[in-house]
């Protein structure tokens, strides 16, 4: 995967983030919009052209990873949504069929939200769950980032505690695990500011690779899957994570699923956010 809107807006955000509220952080903000304002204009007069002389042209162009990624940040798309969001669920679904049954599109209802019914179930791996809705809330997300939300229907829990990626806090209803599982959830280190590399660190006696994508974080065993290497020190470009080993890429939004289309992908780790910190379920208990 090559650089794209959506990865350059991902680095744009990071770095505005790291710029303290503030007369400054106003004025790099504004200076953002302008420059995209300034070529969403030209680039609205270009399809327009172009249009005009050849329609079919405009959807080869669009065929393109990077124009396709500027049309859709400025809304000059000439593929409907429900075709991107049906071509986006085609790339995932070879991944996903190791982990759930069939998907099925519901369409979009009139809050912009997608919605999806997910039939099959998901066992034999203690983060299917999370697997599954993050590799397919990545996937419409790319192709339609006009959506509000993803709405995962079917997917069926494991009995044990909620599996997420970091986010606001736990679900509605979360309660701390029973002492008997206290050992299940570990609080993690502190990686520092984002920096576009990953990060590795020990948590009990495992080691784990922390990606920063947008404010949100990601956790891996820190192990290649392409290569055995660990991964710290490995690239951040967007949401693809480059193996600082062997080159190999993996999208950390999509449950580290290899970006060549090879069954090969990183091992992801629930991660949970909430008064108790920033905690890490490994697959083992660990050892009170």
């Amino acid at each position: 995967m090559g650089r794209t809107a959506n990865t350059v807006g991902d680095r744009i955000e990071d770095l505005l983030g790291g710029i303290p509220p503030g007369r400054s952080r106003d004025l790099a903000e504004e200076l953002v919009r302008l420059l995209v304002g300034l070529y969403g204009d030209g680039l609205t007069h270009v399809v327009d052209i172009v249009r005009s002389h050849d329609p079919e042209l405009v959807r080869r162009l669009a065929e393109d990873e990077l124009v396709g990624s500027l049309l859709l940040l400025h809304d000059l798309h000439p593929i409907d949504v429900d075709t991107r969001i049906q071509q986006a669920l085609d790339r995932v679904r070879p991944y996903l069929g190791s982990h759930a049954g069939g998907v099925t599109y519901l369409g979009v209802d009139p809050d912009g939200v997608a919605r999806l019914r997910l039939e099959g179930h998901c066992d034999g791996c203690p983060s299917s769950t999370m697997t599954v809705s993050t590799a397919i809330e990545g996937a419409l997300r790319d192709a339609a980032p006009e959506l509000t939300g993803v709405d995962v229907e079917g997917v069926v829990a494991e009995p044990a505690a909620p599996m997420l990626q970091v986010g606001m806090g736990p679900p509605a209803g979360w309660q701390p695990p029973t002492p008997a599982r206290t050992g299940d959830w570990v609080v993690l280190p502190e990686t520092g500011p984002p920096s576009g590399r990953a990060v590795s660190v020990p948590v009990a006696g495992t080691t784990v690779a922390v990606c920063a994508v947008r404010g949100t974080l990601y956790v891996y065993r820190d192990t290649c899957a392409a290569c055995g290497a660990g991964l710290d020190g490995s690239t951040l470009e967007g949401s693809v994570l480059a193996c600082a080993g062997c080159g190999a890429r993996f999208d950390v939004r999509l449950a580290g699923a290899a970006t060549d289309g090879s069954p090969a992908h990183l091992d992801p780790l629930p991660l949970i956010s909430d008064s108790a910190g920033t905690r890490v379920a490994l697959a083992e208990p660990v050892p009170s």
